[in-house]
């Protein structure tokens, strides 16, 4: 019984692949989204971008936006939005989101091998432009083979180095270097870690 429920999940999750996936390519060519192949949806990426803005998406990429397409939890879909005037936002190859939210208004760069766990966050800005209180955006940059952790917020300015953790419901506000674990709020390095030279992704 328990094989016949595991087969038929599969069936529903692959149909659902398949499905979303060719409505997002539609939606991505109709929102002129540089997107490579390969590239899987589970459920529909909302995707926003202002005139002249750029969102370009490698190869091998993963977006998760049904609740229980990843098993921790997603509580959003995942959202891109390039909203600033010659925004750009750069992801990478083999890249996967889970409800992640992407928000830009300058420039969001990822590298390759990026994991993003359920929830996460990453801006530029701090949005409510029109508010006084709010600052300029600066650029975000993500190393090749970050792992960012369930509920992780990354802030504007912010760099994270090659091969870095950061722990589940930190808010990283400051720079962290390549090869740490980081966690907290603010996030700050617990421990480094050993590089390994075979290591293609996390």
């Amino acid at each position: 019984m328990r094989s016949i429920f595991n087969f038929l999940d599969l069936v529903y999750w692959s149909f659902t692949r398949i499905v979303s996936t060719s409505f997002m390519r539609s939606i991505l060519i109709a929102k002129k989204v540089k997107c490579g192949g390969r590239n899987k949806f589970y459920g529909l990426t909302k995707v926003k971008i202002s005139k002249t803005a750029v969102i370009e998406i490698g190869n091998s990429c993963t977006f998760r936006s049904k609740p229980t397409s990843n098993l921790i939890g997603i509580n959003r879909p995942c959202i891109i939005s390039s909203l600033g005037k010659n925004s750009i936002i750069k992801i990478g190859n083999n890249c996967g989101f889970s409800g992640t939210v992407i928000g830009c208004f300058k420039e969001i760069t990822i590298g390759d091998n990026v994991l993003c766990g359920a929830n996460t966050l990453i801006t530029d800005g701090d949005w409510h432009q029109n508010d006084p209180r709010s600052g300029e955006p600066k650029p975000v940059w993500i190393g090749n083979n970050v792992w960012l952790g369930v509920n992780v917020i990354v802030l504007k300015g912010v760099t994270i180095g090659d091969n870095s953790v950061i722990g589940a419901g930190s808010v990283v506000t400051k720079d962290i270097p390549p090869n740490v674990v980081a966690a907290g709020n603010p996030c700050r390095v617990i421990k480094e870690l050993v590089r390994d030279e075979n290591l293609h992704s996390v």
